[in-house]
C-alpha cells in the first residue's frame, strides 16, 4: 500500500490476526483493530471462546500501541448464516458456515463497519494474496504457505468487496508468523489455531444440532438393502463420516469401517459402504448450482481447470462445462472422493482462486416421492458417478505418490505441494 492508510483490522485474539495488525502498524499506517462478536445464544465459558477471545485481543492491542473496538454482528450472522446452516442441514446437505461467515460477515458486515470508522481498507490474518491489475480488477492467489492457504473459505467475494482488502500473511508462512509474534512479546504467539464451526465450539455437533432440529430415527442401510443399523437423524451425518454410525460387528462381513455414501430421504434411510476406497464414495463428475465468479464475469467454458471439492484435498485436474444458468459440472481426471452436497466446488487457474459453485451431487431417492432405494438403477444412479474400484485404486495410490493418474503431479494445473 503506498502512503499512510487508515487500516481497520479483524482481531479475532489468535496470532495471525495478531501479527498482521503488528506488520502493518510497522508499516506505518493508522491501525484500528476491530473485535467481532458473532454468536450469543449460549455464550457461556464451557463451550464459546469469545470472552478469552476478546481478552486476548485487547492484550495485543496493548502491546503492538493500537485501539480495539468490539462490534456485536451476532444478528447479521443468525440471519445471514446460521438460518442457511439449518436450512441446508434440515434438507440433507452439509453446507461449510464459514464459507458464508468471510461472504456476508466479515467482508461484509465488517466491511461496512469499518468505512464508518473512516477506514481506506480492512485487513484480516487470512493466509492469501490479492493481485491487482491496471483496471482495477483484483485476482484472489493462493498464499505462499500452501498448507494454510485460505482461499478456498474466500472464493465467494465479489471485486468490491476485495478492493479494499490487505491480507498481510499472504507471503508468510505459519512459521514465521509465530516466530515473529513471540520475537515481538505478542501475548498470542503460543496459542493454538481455532478448528471446526466458530458457533459449535468444543460441544459434539449432534447435541448442538438437536437443539434446532428434531430427531428423526432411521435405518443405517447397505446399498443393497440389508439394514445394518439405527441412525438419529439424516441431518447429523455427512458423506465420507465415519465415526459415530453405531455399527458393530456383522455376520459373514469383513471388518473394514463403514462410512457414509448416501441419504435416502424419501426412505429416511443412510446408506453405508464398507471401506474407505470403496468405489460408491468416489464420483468423477461433480454437478454444483449458484456459481460465483470472483472476476464479476464467467470463464468460457468449456475449460480445463483445477479444482477442489474439500479445503484439506489437493487441487485435481478437471473439465468444467455449464449445465445451465449459474449451473456447472466438473469431470474429474481421477475420480474425487466424498463429494458433498452442501459443501463446495472450487475452481483454480494455476494459484489464482476463480471462484466456486455449491456441490449438488444427486441424492439417493431425491428423484421421485418413492425413492429409487434398493433397486437396480438406484445403484446405477450412484456407480455412474462413482467410477469402478480400479479408478479408486488409482486414486489411492495418487494421493500415496504423489501423482494422478499416473502423471506427475505438477501436470495439474493449479496443485499445491501438498494438501491444504
Amino acid at each position: 500500500m503506498a502512503g499512510r492508510k487508515r487500516v481497520v483490522v479483524g482481531m479475532s485474539g489468535g496470532v495471525d490476526s495478531s501479527v498482521a495488525a503488528w506488520l502493518l502498524k510497522q508499516q506505518g499506517h493508522d491501525v484500528v483493530g476491530l473485535f467481532m462478536k458473532n454468536w450469543e445464544d449460549d455464550d457461556t465459558d464451557e463451550y464459546c471462546t469469545s470472552r478469552e477471545d476478546l481478552i486476548d485481543a485487547a492484550a495485543v492491542a496493548d502491546v503492538i500501541g493500537i485501539d480495539l473496538e468490539a462490534v456485536n454482528f451476532a444478528a447479521e450472522y443468525r440471519e445471514r448464516v446460521f438460518a442457511l446452516f439449518l436450512r441446508d442441514y434440515e434438507a440433507g446437505r452439509t453446507p461449510n458456515p464459514d464459507v458464508l461467515c468471510n461472504s456476508e460477515i466479515k467482508f461484509r458486515a465488517f466491511l461496512d463497519h469499518a468505512f464508518t470508522l473512516g477506514a481506506d481498507c480492512i485487513a484480516t490474518g487470512h493466509y492469501a494474496r490479492l493481485r491487482r491489475s491496471s483496471d482495477g480488477t483484483v485476482e484472489l492467489v493462493k498464499a505462499v504457505d500452501s498448507a494454510k492457504d485460505q482461499t478456498y473459505f474466500l472464493h465467494r467475494l465479489t471485486q468490491e468487496q476485495l478492493a479494499p482488502v490487505v491480507f498481510p500473511l499472504g507471503d508468510m508462512t505459519k512459521r514465521d508468523v509465530r516466530a515473529i509474534a513471540q520475537r515481538e512479546g505478542i501475548p498470542t504467539y503460543a496459542k493454538r489455531d481455532s478448528t471446526g464451526i466458530c458457533f459449535i465450539g468444543e460441544r459434539p455437533f449432534r447435541d448442538f444440532l438437536a437443539r434446532y432440529l428434531p430427531r428423526t430415527p432411521g435405518p443405517i442401510v447397505t446399498p443393497e438393502g440389508e439394514a445394518v443399523g439405527r441412525h438419529d437423524g439424516l441431518a447429523y451425518y455427512t458423506i465420507g463420516q465415519r465415526h459415530g454410525l453405531g455399527i458393530g460387528g456383522t455376520r459373514d462381513r469383513a471388518d473394514a469401517p463403514w462410512f457414509v455414501a448416501a441419504k435416502d430421504l424419501a426412505r429416511n434411510a443412510l446408506v453405508a459402504v464398507q471401506g474407505h476406497d470403496h468405489p460408491l464414495l468416489y464420483r468423477r463428475d461433480v454437478a454444483a448450482i449458484d456459481m460465483h465468479w470472483i472476476a464479476g464475469e464467467p470463464r468460457p467454458l468449456p475449460a480445463r481447470l483445477a479444482a477442489k471439492t474439500r479445503y484439506r484435498m489437493p487441487d485435481a485436474a478437471c473439465e468444467v462445462r455449464l449445465r445451465g444458468e449459474r449451473a456447472i459440472a466438473a469431470s474429474f481426471d481421477v475420480p474425487q472422493w466424498a463429494p458433498t452436497p452442501g459443501q463446495y466446488l472450487v475452481l483454480y487457474d494455476g494459484d489464482v482462486c476463480l471462484g466456486g459453485a455449491v456441490i449438488d451431487a444427486p441424492l439417493a431417492g431425491s428423484r421421485s416421492s418413492g425413492g429409487i432405494f434398493g433397486t437396480r438403477e438406484w445403484m446405477s444412479e450412484l456407480a455412474r458417478h462413482a467410477g469402478s474400484r480400479t479408478s479408486a485404486a488409482k486414486a489411492k495410490a495418487a494421493r500415496e505418490n504423489g501423482r494422478k493418474g499416473g502423471r506427475p503431479r505438477k501436470a495439474i494445473t493449479g496443485a499445491p505441494s501438498k494438501p491444504v
